[in-house]
């Protein structure tokens, strides 16, 4: 027996839509066919056909690896890298005769490096694993037999079963909705981790399964499903049931999506449709596009830069192998006898000399392998998993009132978030709230509200003036806001019509309509606290929330529902109290993106018919009747006014309906209502037209989508910092435009290059319908525009005159074609600020990757929403805001914040500091491989090129993995440039990212320079300190040993100092690495040499026994080190001190104690590489210029 008391509401009449009866017209004929063959048994999940189907089970597998792929899978995708297939070839090369090492030396650090990644790919799947097993595991109730529901694994679902979801739960499957908790099978149903909308979405079940309201119901039930088979299409579904020999057509109304949660329904029953990987979500679920950060790419470019070099130091010394093998034999003499060239192998054979070039060849390709790093990919990876738990543990970045931190959703792009040219961003929700509140409203033609929005504060900031009527109010709305508690979504103050007050108004009757109409024509629904007395409303959309509320508290109070009913509690006028007041709901129109307006037809106490409607002032003001436009002048100046102030408007009017006319317009409603053809909402839209005519104005509405705290900060940062900023929105252009007044991307003196299709030859030919001519009229006067536009920047080049450029939805599917998007990226990228108004989404995505690949700059996307998807997949960087859209963006994006102004913090401190780490690590990791690498070729110079290297093989192993790895990882996640104080205070540092002053090619080659030449001091200084006299007391001179570890020993110590003398930052990490890399170094020959001859060869004893007693191995040592470092550090301090970098600048500010002097600041930020045009700094001092103009 089900608990509680049911739910008898009949929601089919207060959604026009679920009125409507699928048929077996159009596409339900195709059941059965191609793509239509799914048979569900419902209630019989183990009957022989259902088995023979063999439908897939109800697990889901997000990972990427199985048990038995994960090790072909992560080793081809090791090995895809150039680098890792490199040392593959050479380990595998180790184990012949060619080899100039040990083959276990070879291998042992690739599979070191291979294995660490291969750990980490581990443990990511793992993780996701972990939620797979969470997800599958989850509990919901499936009948079992006799009328006996008992919980049961999500995964152990099959096609078939009958399952009951009760409230705020997840649908486990795809479902077919039976019966819910209302009689007539109606449910509530929240999308948001599918689509990302906080609204909720109505569904209902067949009117033959509706009294299925009892666990005992399903004891005998059957039914046969037909149906579509798995597809991707979330909305859309055809099916038919057999029931009780009857047929009955099923359509998307019917269908409940896994991963959806029930919500305001105790419970439903459904049969399951698709499930596991057949159900749409699933279905839906597209691997995110692959993203590579640009200094990643250049990296490859330079491993393939650096192979060049080592083919070419091999075949360069293969040739002079080739010679002097030839000429060991000559006349019977043999110049190289410790070679033994008159008994050679093919090696050494003076009489195949070109095959013995071809075999060294192969010998100098593993040897000098030491010049690409074998621990780069991993290092870097390593210290990018490092970035991004800093980025997430950044208490700066935490939105504490909604408890969310930062999250790198992925650590491949840290160092891009230091290189972002253009960020693209939405603007509800991400720029603003999406939290609406009542601030004002128009009725019979009088303003009413004192509130005062951020626009118009904004706008008179710009001005230099205050508000005359926020002057006048301000102490009074302070003292009400202090006696009141704030309203959520109600932000209206104005004595005149609160607190019962609109009684005394001399149209009392127009203000109490506007408000009833506000109460009733609406789909909210009431929740009363049945404690306090007090309503809350569940709304599809925070504007209908705010609506319903505003009413409320004006005395219209919506507070029940029934299924054909919607019950006020009014302020009777007469008597000054509240009375109770039904209104029959007979139908509702819904509001759609082309309607642009919400009707509901009702029927009031008195038995008199009403339409009331709201919607756009641009479709309601020409549908009033002549008698019915009495306010409509001044009604649409505030309008006009509160879109100004960045307000989103409705206009209110309704009209009174006789029997005969509401009952033709009922019949004809029904039948199209009740249409499964394509035409349907054609029909539908026919038939409304002609009954919303004629309407009476009542007025206005105007609420406020705030702009999220610290939006215009951010945005000033961000601007100073050298980064163009587009907004692109679905709005239209005065509330964009206001907005962008608001956050500083537009300010007064900016010239405004506005693109729009208003001109009145277009609108005729709109209204005329041909198509053809009005595209082509259309795409002509685009192209005007946009050259207009580009006129006028070119006429203004060399002045420091700013440019706007505010273009429309209409246009900008014109401005995208072949033909035109490079003249309008021209013109957008010469403008300061460019914000893209009545945006669709598609439209979002096309213009970022414009931006992309046009400019080759890095783009960053920033949204909300599922509209902002496509988008934030489309930038090279995708930033989603976890706000109340749900999680769509979220999922899709590649780092989340909470708030819009964590983007400054995000960019300018983690992305200036990961761009620079990065760059500094590789270019440092180039460095110390060449330094090392480069000695092995000079010591084969002076071997003539025989082959021998010139350390013991362990030597030539651990260099990479023990002995220089973990200083460069310690930089890469602790160095400082500048502090994140410094970042903030001179933005324009980010620059250096922008421009990628630090990752250039002249940056790189002058670090692998810098190598080239220590390797030349350390082997030469080497090799003479040691050639002729002797080594030690003993008179001893060295050998290659002795000379090996020595050179080994200079290299250790100088890519450990060089790293000390390249870091900005000392942590005591740093100082723990780089001083431990070294000692282990000196632990490592004493281990190591201590070991027997042979495994240790030419490491025996070398440190204890003669190392260690000489002096002039310890006198070398220091002569070298300091040697090699003199001309990095001569360089670093004559460019410092003559021709510094920015963040060089900064650093002096910062060792001079001048950070305090604003002179010496201001000096120091005057040093722009690129001009501010936007941001409340830049619109200071261009007042500033302005009144310097004028006196």
């Amino acid at each position: 027996m089900r608990g509680g008391r049911r739910r008898k509401l009949y929601f089919s009449k207060i959604y026009a839509f679920t009125c409507g009866k699928a048929s077996f017209k159009d596409d339900h004929s195709l059941i059965g066919g191609r793509g239509f063959s799914r048979v569900v048994f419902g209630n019989e999940p183990d009957c022989l056909e259902a088995e023979i189907r063999n439908y897939t089970d109800n697990s889901v597998r997000s990972t990427k690896y199985t048990l038995a792929a994960f090790l072909p899978k992560t080793l081809f995708e090791q090995f895809r890298r150039v680098a890792n297939f490199y040392f593959l070839v050479t380990g595998t090369l180790a184990f012949t005769q060619l080899a100039p090492y040990k083959p276990v030396s070879a291998i042992l650090p690739l599979i070191i490096v291979i294995g660490a990644t291969m750990v980490k790919e581990g443990i990511e799947d793992w993780k996701r694993k972990k939620q797979d097993i969470e997800v599958n595991n989850r509990r919901v109730k499936v009948h079992r037999r006799d009328g006996v529901f008992d919980f049961t694994e999500w995964k152990n679902l099959r096609v078939g079963d009958i399952v009951m979801v009760e409230k705020d739960e997840f649908f486990p499957a795809d479902l077919l909705l039976l019966s819910s908790s209302y009689e007539d099978a109606v449910c509530y149903v929240e999308t948001m981790n599918l689509d990302g909308e906080t609204n909720l979405k109505l569904k209902q079940g067949l009117e033959v399964t509706s009294f299925l309201h009892e666990d005992f119901s399903f004891r005998e039930f059957k039914a046969i499903v037909k149906c579509e088979d798995p597809n991707a299409n979330l909305y859309t579904f055809i099916g038919s049931m057999e029931f009780e020999e009857q047929q009955y057509p099923l359509s998307p109304l019917q269908l409940l999506l896994r991963d959806s949660k029930l919500r305001n329904t105790d419970y439903i029953y459904g049969v399951v449709i698709f499930t596991g990987q057949d159900t749409k979500v699933i279905q839906n679920s597209t691997e995110p596009p692959s993203k590579r950060s640009k200094i990643e790419k250049k990296m490859d470019k330079i491993i393939y830069f650096l192979l060049s070099i080592l083919l070419l130091m091999a075949f360069i010394g293969s040739i002079f192998f080739a010679i002097a093998t030839e000429d060991d034999l000559e006349n019977g003499m043999t110049k190289r006898w410790y070679l033994r060239p008159d008994d050679s192998t093919i090696f050494f054979d003076p009489k195949r000399a070109p095959a013995a070039a071809v075999f060294h060849c192969l010998t100098a390709l593993m040897l000098y392998g030491f010049f690409i790093p074998i621990s780069l990919y991993v290092s870097v990876e390593i210290v990018k998993v490092l970035q991004s738990i800093f980025i997430n543990q950044d208490i700066h970045m935490y939105y504490e009132e909604a408890d969310k931190p930062a999250h790198a959703r992925t650590s491949n792009l840290n160092e891009e978030l230091g290189q972002v040219d253009t960020i693209l961003s939405d603007k509800t929700g991400t720029l603003t709230c999406n939290s609406m509140e009542f601030i004002k409203c128009s009725v019979a033609g009088v303003a009413y509200g004192c509130g005062v929005t951020e626009v118009e504060r904004a706008m008179e900031r710009k001005k230099g003036s205050q508000l005359a009527h926020e002057h006048v109010y301000g102490s009074y709305i302070r003292d009400s806001v202090a006696k009141t508690e704030p309203i959520k979504g109600f932000n209206f103050i104005d004595e005149r019509i609160m607190n019962g007050n609109w009684v005394n108004e001399p149209h009392a009757n127009v203000i109490q309509k506007f408000f009833r109409l506000l109460a009733i024509c609406q789909t909210a629904i009431p929740e009363v606290d049945e404690d306090t007395g007090k309503v809350s409303y569940e709304a599809e959309s925070p504007d209908e929330a705010a609506f319903v509320i505003a009413a409320r508290e004006i005395g219209f109070e919506f507070y029940k529902r029934t299924q054909t009913t919607v019950s006020l509690h009014e302020l009777d006028p007469t008597s000054g109290k509240k009375v109770e007041r039904m209104y029959k709901i007979l139908n509702v129109i819904e509001f759609n993106s082309s309607r642009k307006r919400m009707s509901a037809v009702v029927k009031d106490e008195d038995g008199e018919i009403l339409l009331l409607c709201k919607g756009a002032d641009s479709v309601m003001f020409e549908r009033l009747a002549k008698d019915g436009r009495k306010f409509e002048q001044n009604t649409s100046k505030h309008v006009n006014d509160y879109a100004d102030a960045g307000l989103r408007t409705l206009v209110l009017a309704y009209r009174k309906l006789d029997e005969e006319e509401y009952k033709d317009f009922n019949e004809k409603f029904s039948e199209a209502k009740n249409s499964v053809s394509v035409d349907r909402e054609t029909l539908i839209d026919k038939i409304s037209e002609k009954i919303e005519r004629d309407l009476i104005l009542l007025g206005a509405t105007a609420v406020e989508d705030k702009l999220q705290n610290g939006v215009p900060e951010c945005i000033d940062k961000l601007a100073q910092a050298g980064i163009k900023i587009w907004v692109l929105t679905g709005d239209k252009m005065e509330t964009a435009i206001n907005i962008g007044f608001a956050c500083s991307l537009l300010r007064q003196g900016m010239r405004q290059i506005i693109i729009n299709l208003e001109s009145p030859e277009i609108q005729a030919m709109e209204k005329s319908g041909e198509k053809t001519a009005i595209f082509k009229a259309s795409k002509e006067s685009v192209l005007h525009q946009i050259s207009e536009g580009r006129a006028q920047l070119t006429s203004s080049s060399g002045t420091s005159e700013a440019f706007a450029l505010i273009i429309d939805g209409k246009s900008i599917a014109y401005a995208l074609e072949d033909d035109m998007k490079n003249k309008f990226l021209q013109l957008a990228v010469g403008c300061a600020s460019v914000i893209c108004c009545r945006a669709s989404p598609k439209q979002k995505a096309l213009v970022t990757r414009l931006v992309k690949t046009e400019t080759g700059k890095t783009t960053l996307a920033i949204g909300d929403g599922a509209n902002d998807v496509g988008m934030l997949q489309e930038a090279d960087i995708g930033v989603g805001i976890s706000g109340i859209e749900g999680m769509q963006a979220v999922m899709s994006s590649d780092i989340a914040i909470a708030q819009f102004r964590y983007l400054d913090r995000l960019l300018l401190v983690h992305g200036h500091w990961c761009y620079r780490r990065i760059s500094s690590m590789i270019c440092y990791f180039f460095y110390k491989n060449i330094t090392f690498g480069f000695t092995l070729f000079l010591y084969g110079v002076y071997a003539s090129f025989s082959g021998t290297p010139a350390y013991n093989d362990w030597f030539l192993s651990l260099y990479n993995v023990f002995f220089s790895s973990l200083p460069v990882i310690a930089m890469g996640v602790f160095d400082q440039d500048v502090s994140a104080r410094f970042c903030h205070k001179f933005p324009l540092l980010y620059q250096e990212g922008v421009q990628n002053i630090l990752f250039s090619w002249i940056r790189i080659l002058s670090w692998m320079l810098n190598g080239f030449i220590s390797a030349i001091i350390i082997f030469f200084f080497c090799t003479k300190a040691m050639e002729i006299q002797s080594f030690n007391n003993d008179g001893k001179t060295a050998g290659t040993d002795i000379l090996g570890a020595m050179m080994y020993t200079c290299i250790v110590w100088v890519v450990n100092l060089q790293m000390a003398l390249s870091i900005s930052y000392f942590t005591l990490i740093q100082h723990l690495v780089i001083w431990s890399s070294i000692a282990f170094w000196y632990l490592f020959l004493l281990i190591y040499g201590a070991m027997s001859p042979k495994f240790s060869t030419t490491a025996y004893t070398v440190f204890i026994e003669t190392l260690a007693p000489a002096p002039s191995y310890w006198l070398v040592t220091l002569f070298v080190v300091f040697s090699t470092l003199i001309p990095y550090f001569s360089y670093s301090a004559i460019q410092m001190q003559f021709f510094p970098m920015y963040h060089e600048m900064i650093q002096w500010i910062r060792y001079a104690g001048q950070s305090n002097d604003p002179e010496y600041c201001d000096m120091v930020q005057q040093k722009s590489v690129q001009p501010t045009t936007i941001g409340s700094t830049d619109r200071l001092a261009a007042k500033s210029n302005s009144l310097r103009d004028i006196h």
